[in-house]
């Protein structure tokens, strides 16, 4: 009954808060089967004794890619708890569809195979993005070919073989922004696609501004609690039937249990990314206040990641932290820092990681739901290990004021 019910797309709800559709959507059935919690579905296979049948479905879904009805087949073409998931997540996209996959590159890396196998083989985008993105796209292991460029260059960059326009905004990991309208719109036809992991639906919806596909790195604020990997793609259907086709047969797949984790972290998402931003922008007023710092980077549009440089030495912050966790990854219910020219960006050629933003005293710290007095005693304190104070006369320090002072990069 289970397996029968879930897989099919539920009957369109009325407008909802996203706090609403956050607890409430992938569980709507769960009344009418009985059930409170979500059920967790681990079976690899499902039984058939009408093998016609099961043939007719498994044609159907290799010539159109839509999820089949009825039971499911196998666990690479479909699963009733990841189906939870991906409908959820469409709706807090605004989306017709969500396709999940086993992590944020996977799934970047079947849009890039999808729009390949149209022929459309290169791709613009703008950096900065995440390190193994722009890895991946730069190195042209799928036989993609890139163009960077700025957003004002987009529409110069687009050829007619160009798949697709990629951006990160705010971006991974200056927190630069990005107007997405004015970028869509430069686009014309070829699909935008938004890296959309920083701001989360919560902060921002990118298809109403025009993008038509929203990349997640599902790993990160909709799990919330660094315990789960997964990635998901939210767009049209069409292009989610011809992701389905390469999730099947790439074998891309997002664990049962994975989907059952992601599900649940989306019901906390709103009030995680909320807390965690408040405590977020506090720290930024008193970095920015804060001699040892040379520059803060944070997001107009808020969220709970800020970026600083220091005048110090930034790995003896790294080394000088107890509470903050220094680690890869961000979006977790406790506190991150890296060196992100160290780790997350260090794949990234050297020349084109400066330019882009990612210099070498540079820190990036994903802020969590610790209390922000201790986040702040902690910092400050892993602060004095690194610090060198700067040589510069005392009124030009700081204002206290974030909002007042130069060097906080609302870019």
């Amino acid at each position: 009954m289970e397996n029968e019910v879930s897989m099919t797309p539920p009957a369109a709800t009325p407008s909802r808060a996203l706090a609403t559709e956050a607890v409430h959507a992938g569980r709507d059935d769960l009344a009418s089967l009985g059930l409170h919690a979500p059920p967790l579905d681990l079976s690899t296979t499902y039984p058939s004794y009408d093998s016609r049948a099961e043939a007719e479905r498994i044609d159907a879904f290799a010539t159109t890619g839509a999820r089949p009805d009825g039971p499911p087949v196998y666990a690479r073409l479909d699963n009733p708890t990841t189906g939870r998931f991906e409908t959820a997540l469409a709706r807090l996209e605004g989306t017709e569809s969500a396709v999940a996959f086993a992590s944020g590159m996977a799934a970047l890396t079947a849009v890039l195979l999808a729009r390949a196998s149209l022929g459309l083989r290169h791709v613009v985008a703008v950096r900065p993005l995440y390190g193994c993105s722009d890895h991946l796209l730069g190195a042209g292991l799928l036989g993609t070919e890139v163009t960077w460029t700025d957003p004002a260059g987009i529409a110069d960059a687009i050829r007619p073989d160009t798949g697709l326009v990629m951006v990160e905004t705010p971006a991974n990991p200056t927190l630069a922004e990005i107007d997405i309208q004015a970028v869509a719109q430069a686009c014309g036809s070829v699909p935008l696609l938004v890296d959309n992991t920083f701001a989360t639906p919560v902060l921002q919806r990118p298809v109403e501004h025009g993008a038509r596909i929203v990349l997640h790195s599902a790993t990160k604020y909709l799990g919330g609690h660094g315990d789960v990997m997964g990635g998901v793609v939210a767009c049209d259907e069409e292009f989610a039937a011809t992701l389905r086709q390469v999730r099947f047969a790439t074998g891309g797949v997002l664990h049962p249990l994975a989907g059952y984790l992601l599900l649940r972290g989306l019901s906390t998402l709103p009030v995680r990314v909320r807390a965690a931003s408040a405590s977020a922008a506090e720290l930024v007023r008193r970095l920015t206040a804060d001699p040892r710092i040379a520059r803060v980077h944070y997001p107009e549009i808020g969220g709970a990641m800020v970026s600083f440089e220091v005048y110090g030495d930034p790995h003896r912050v790294i080394a000088g932290v107890r509470l903050i966790t220094p680690a890869v990854s961000l979006g977790s219910v406790d506190s991150l820092i890296q060196h992100p020219a160290s780790i997350s960006h260090r794949i990234v050629d050297e020349g084109d990681r400066r330019a882009s933003g990612v210099g070498d005293r540079l820190l990036r710290m994903s802020v969590g739901l610790e209390d922000v007095e201790d986040l702040w005693a902690d910092l400050c304190q892993a602060l004095s290990d690194g610090s060198v104070q700067p040589e510069r006369p005392s009124a030009e320090r700081p204002a206290h004021s974030p909002a007042a002072h130069p060097s906080l990069a609302h870019s």
